[in-house]
């Protein structure tokens, strides 16, 4: 995981439209970036009407919410549709956010051992550094912890 204090690595990724998004793009805007495993489970599901409930709120403090997982954009774009997420999806099928951020981990599943996403999130000041990292952040909870960390 990323430690608070370093510079943000940049990326480019498409969103649940397809539209390319660089995080250098939200230079002067704090940003909500987290990672999450996969779109329509329980807990990813749980974390990603949190965030859309508690929008306006983030908005209202200068913050944009990006969520990236390694679904597809077709994928993105039902589960935006399905619950009417109003924040942006990121489509990281080649792992290059996901390897650059240091969420690709080792993870036992009912015993078996798999390569994955770890639910982690990270709060970027204006400037492009990590001010906030969280790792094995609870789904329910990282909205509003988020929102809390949010000066």
């Amino acid at each position: 995981m990323l430690t608070a204090g370093i510079k943000a690595p940049d990326f480019t990724l498409p969103d649940q439209n397809g539209k390319m998004h660089k995080l250098s793009e939200y230079k002067g805007r704090k940003v909500v970036l987290y990672f999450y495993p996969k779109d329509n489970t329980s807990g990813c599901t749980k974390q990603a009407c949190g965030f859309a409930e508690r929008y306006p709120h983030f908005l209202e403090k200068g913050a944009v919410v990006l969520g990236v997982s390694k679904d597809s954009v077709a994928s993105h774009k039902k589960f935006e549709e399905r619950y009417g997420l109003p924040f942006t999806l990121l489509s990281d099928t080649e792992l290059t956010a996901i390897k650059a951020y240091d969420v690709w981990k080792e993870k036992n599943n009912y015993g078996k051992v798999t390569m994955g996403v770890v639910r982690t999130t990270y709060l970027i000041d204006e400037e492009g550094i990590i001010i906030r990292a969280f790792d094995k952040v609870k789904a329910a909870d990282n909205p509003q912890d988020m929102l809390d960390s949010l000066v």
